[in-house]
């Protein structure tokens, strides 16, 4: 069934969808936002593991809507869910930890700052920083940021302070500020996107240590789905229609975007016209909708005519090791350790930026301390182990008193990933979804360098841990990749012949079609970048209307 055309159909709710239906909804255009996911509501964000983590309440079974994962191009595809996000309105803010980071000048100038690195796809932005920093500033008041600006030496340029005050932190902030000192490195106050007061109608924080994995019932995080989105329907102008699976983008004789096919909450095949369409279902998904979106004057995938829709794919480099306190053997001298502060919000960016490459690496990234996740079965399964190093019966007993008797500090690194040639999406014609959809196939193949700035920040960090004297120092690994934060796979840039996007995120073979989460991003940064895609957003939509009240 056809429906009325409409301004403009956005597909995906989150960071980079929301925005542009607020904006342009906002303007007066009339907008539909299509949504793979439910539309929870704050009752529906219960404290349940088991609901949260290990059901598909956020994340697609694999065995109903896998991802494919290969290492190298000549591996066998595993089918995994790893590279999913929230799907429910909201995307991966809903369910995000909230750690929001600016990206730092050099990230818009990576190319001209490293030159040439062999086995790398280097890229500078198109725009620069100083130009792209209004839009975090609108950025962080829309969706309300806590946080404080603390100078150092790689701190990017801010036009004033955070909208919202840092939110409490542990006592044990202050002995990582201590240690720092002591080193000569600058502790930072980790700015998120969790309001610590009342703010534009929503509730301050609980403090109650279920972020990451969780929606949050007070509407304290800053999803979209508590911020952008019910500011976005407020304007009239937005429709919101969740569970409605995008099948593909069509296009009409003179190749531009005329509609979306999708399916229904019914399942029923439904098409959506509209002047401008805007794509942001994440890097993974929104390649694999325009390689699916083939036509005769697209028949490698819509905008594709260059070949890179898919290529270029980027996660973030991850590392991490953890310090544990034994409360019993030090409450004595440390009677703070037990305080039940869930938030630790210090930062090391240090090493951001090396001046050489005595260590193998220039660009380096973040350590971001906090208490584990305080996730029970999580914890357990952990305790347990696998395979030879797996254990039981009075081992495991024993382990998990430990745990209780236990606080556990942690770092997480993000850390700079590399674009390859040999990293990127392609779809799996002979594999589809539950909706008869061929699914995403990544294949990896990551640069060496990668690894030698992650290992390096780990050892850094480490050096903390052991200042902070802990019973004990476990490193958990150094060549991980957090898989929810993706960039790449449209970038952006001036040359059609590099680029699929251009510098307004509008693509350069289909003058209507937009695309605004992480794909256009030729650097990943060494941050979560969630934040970046929110102001990147807001960046176009104010392109987007202007162009649109010009006719």
């Amino acid at each position: 069934m056809t429906k009325d055309a409409v301004d403009i159909c956005i597909i995906g709710s989150g960071a980079g969808g929301a925005p542009m239906a607020l904006e342009l909804g906002r303007a007066g255009f009339k907008v539909v936002v299509l949504e793979k996911g439910a539309h929870y509501k704050p009752k529906d964000f219960v404290h349940d593991e088991i609901l949260n983590s290990r059901r598909n309440f956020f994340m697609p079974l694999p065995w109903e809507e896998p991802h494919l994962w290969r290492q190298g191009s000549s591996g066998r595809y595993e089918r995994t869910n790893s590279a999913w996000t929230a799907n429910c309105v909201g995307g991966g803010t809903v369910h995000m930890s909230g750690y929001f980071y600016r990206l730092k000048p050099v990230d818009f100038r990576l190319r001209s700052t490293l030159g040439e690195v062999k086995g790398a796809n280097l890229a500078d932005w198109p725009i620069s920083y100083e130009e792209f920093a209004p839009f975090y500033d609108k950025a962080e008041a829309e969706l309300g940021v806590s946080g404080e600006a603390r100078p150092h030496p790689f701190a990017e340029p801010r036009s004033g302070p955070y909208p919202l005050p840092p939110l409490d932190v542990h006592p044990i902030a202050k002995e990582i500020d201590r240690v720092c000192g002591e080193m000569k490195w600058n502790s930072l106050t980790t700015a998120r996107g969790i309001i610590s007061k009342p703010y534009r109608g929503r509730s301050a924080c609980s403090y109650c240590a279920l972020c990451g994995s969780y929606g949050c019932e007070m509407g304290a995080k800053s999803g979209t789905n508590a911020s952008v989105i019910p500011a976005a329907l407020a304007t009239g102008n937005v429709e919101l229609r969740p569970k409605c699976m995008a099948r593909s983008i069509e296009v009409d004789k003179e190749g531009r975007a005329r509609s979306v096919v999708y399916l229904d909450a019914d399942g029923v095949e439904q098409e959506q016209p509209a002047k401008v369409i805007v794509v942001s279902c994440t890097a993974v998904e929104s390649a694999r909708l325009l390689l699916n979106s083939t036509s005769s004057r697209f028949p490698k995938g819509l905008a594709n005519g260059s070949g890179l829709v898919g290529r270029n794919l980027m996660f973030s480099s991850f590392g991490e090791s953890r310090a544990t306190f034994r409360i019993s053997k030090q409450k004595a001298s440390r009677p703070w350790l037990t305080a039940p502060d869930p938030f630790v919000n210090r930062s090391i960016q240090d090493f951001y930026l090396m001046p050489d490459e005595r260590f193998g690496f220039r660009k380096g990234g973040t350590l971001g301390f906090m208490w584990t996740h305080p996730n029970p079965i999580f914890a357990a399964v952990g305790l347990a182990g696998s395979g030879k190093e797996g254990v039981f019966g009075k081992e495991l007993k024993d382990r998990m008193r430990a745990y209780r008797d236990s606080r556990i500090l942690q770092f997480e690194v993000y850390g700079e990933f590399l674009a390859t040639p040999g990293t990127y999406v392609t779809v799996e014609p002979g594999v589809k979804d539950k909706y008869g959809i061929p699914v995403a196939a990544i294949t990896m193949d990551r640069h060496p360098k990668d690894f030698a700035a992650t290992r390096f920040l780990v050892e850094r960090g480490e050096e903390v841990l052991a200042r902070l004297d802990p019973d004990d120092i476990e490193r958990v690994g150094v060549a991980g990749e957090t898989t929810i934060l993706q960039h790449g796979t449209c970038r952006f840039g001036k040359d059609p012949a590099t680029s699929v996007l251009d510098k307004d995120c509008r693509a350069h073979e289909v003058p209507n079609l937009y695309v605004v989460d992480g794909s256009f991003m030729p650097s990943a940064g060494s941050v979560p970048s969630t934040l970046t895609i929110a102001a990147n957003s807001f960046r176009v939509a104010s392109q987007l209307v202007r162009k649109l009240k010009k006719g």
